[in-house]
């Protein structure tokens, strides 16, 4: 038998991502967003209403990273998304992170967190069903403790999932099957 529940933000495993940007004076804004998904293979939408800190840097310098978050800074993650970037200026420096400037856009990547999507900002959607931002992925990159052999391993980058109907964080770290084959067993 099924059992009703309270109709929330159900689908299971949201991401923990990182929405990094400058501030006006140069200083780095982290935002933790979970609403967040690829559009495309190269486009990233994030649902983050307009007075979020973040969309207001994002529109202001064009561009944005997204990390995902690791088991390792889970403290550090939720903080962000304790934390609001409209009253609480010093933030990311709060966190004891650090952070370079991106290879490719006027955005910050936070070095903890093993990887890092750098995004142009395509457009701020605001009808009834827009998604928010909406940006083009023009560079990827992966620290190298979590690389095998030249390619990434997202076993080892610990990523953290949210979990909305009991507020908790989840490690995926285990890989069980083989995406585009496994399913072939089935075909007939």
């Amino acid at each position: 038998m099924r059992e009703k529940l309270k109709i929330t933000e159900g689908i299971f495993p949201m991401p923990v991502l990182m929405i990094a940007t400058y501030n006006e004076d140069g200083s780095v804004n982290v935002m933790n967003a979970a609403w967040g998904t690829m559009q495309e293979r190269d486009t990233v939408a994030l649902n983050l209403t307009e007075s979020h800190k973040t969309v207001k840097n994002i529109k202001a310098r064009g561009a944005f990273t997204v990390s995902i978050a690791d088991a390792a800074h889970m403290t550090e993650a939720d903080y962000f998304g304790i934390a609001s970037g409209n009253n609480t200026s010093d933030k990311f420096a709060n966190s004891g992170l650090t952070a370079t400037k991106a290879e490719t856009v006027d955005a910050p990547v936070i070095n903890e967190f093993p990887l890092c999507l750098e995004c142009e900002f395509i457009e701020y959607q605001t009808n009834e069903y827009g998604c928010g931002v909406i940006g083009k992925v023009v560079n990827v990159t992966a620290d190298e403790s979590v690389m095998v052999n030249g390619k990434l391993d997202m076993s080892l980058v610990n990523a953290i999932a949210f979990d909305p109907y009991t507020h908790g964080y989840y490690k995926v770290t285990e890989r069980v099957g083989d995406a585009f084959k496994d399913g072939l067993k089935l075909k007939k």
